[in-house]
């Protein structure tokens, strides 16, 4: 018999619970290696944009286990540094199984056919080369690994290695959740890594082209993302059981993810 919706989410909370009390004080590389090996894990891929810190997840993967999948969003609307940049760093890395994902050709000719999208509804433009895509990405995997951190704040302050992502009952794991922003430029420069091209340029948080801009000194890092506008997350991640959406934004309609 098998168990009900509730008793699967109780079973998998109780595990990820367990995980965060045993790693609590573990380095950030130890909660990735046993998130890799551990069998109560599953099978995970790395979800990364090739930004301004995603580097860092990249390397660590790439010493643990180059063979691990790495999802990689082209939005068809990424800056070329960000498209040089991924192919550079993937050979460089020796990533051995690197995924690119993509929206449907169909979904972007019926729903955003002039490409101006962005302009008009920016969660809808996310949802539509983003979220969609990523959520059948996915499905092949009990877990996914993100590069979330407590310092950027907002509903990621009270952030744990291991979570339990709802609905879909994947186990989520941020391993540089409890790093400071001192850490990510120590472990960059002390493993010598290439920075995103970008960033020299103030781009501190990089994201779609039409959507991104440059970030003035003293400005939080991600203000250059969706400037002027409510939005202020993509969508891909999901908090306390819901998609995290901007304030002031209409649910998706049927078939829409945001």
């Amino acid at each position: 018999m098998q168990p009900n919706e509730a008793t699967q989410d109780a079973l998998a909370g109780t595990r990820a619970g367990a995980l965060n009390d045993w790693y609590r004080l573990h380095a950030a590389q130890e909660v990735l290696t046993h998130a890799l090996r551990a069998p109560e894990t599953g099978r995970l891929a790395l979800v990364s944009s090739f930004g301004a810190e995603s580097v860092v997840l990249l390397h660590m993967v790439s010493v643990i286990d180059r063979a691990t999948p790495v999802l990689f969003i082209d939005t068809e609307m990424l800056f070329t540094e960000t498209l040089v940049y991924q192919q550079e760093l993937a050979e460089r890395l020796g990533l051995k199984s690197l995924h690119i994902i993509r929206a449907g050709a169909k979904d972007i000719t019926a729903q955003d056919p002039d490409g101006t999208l962005h302009k008009t509804n920016p969660t809808a433009c996310c949802a539509l080369r983003k979220s969609v895509p990523l959520e059948a990405a996915l499905k092949g995997y009990d877990g996914w690994i993100t590069g979330r951190k407590r310092f950027q704040g907002g509903a990621r302050i009270a952030l744990d290695f291991f979570e339990v992502e709802k609905p879909s009952g994947r186990m989520k794991v941020n391993p540089l959740a409890h790093w400071r922003p001192e850490d990510v430029r120590t472990y960059m420069e002390e493993n010598r890594l290439p920075r995103h091209p970008l960033v020299a340029k103030g781009y501190p948080s990089i994201g779609c082209s039409p959507c991104t801009s440059p970030v003035a000194p003293g400005e939080d890092p991600r203000a250059g993302r969706w400037r002027g506008q409510a939005q202020s997350e993509c969508g891909i991640h999901i908090e306390n059981g819901r998609i995290v959406r901007p304030p002031n934004t209409t649910q998706p309609q049927q078939g829409e993810t945001a």
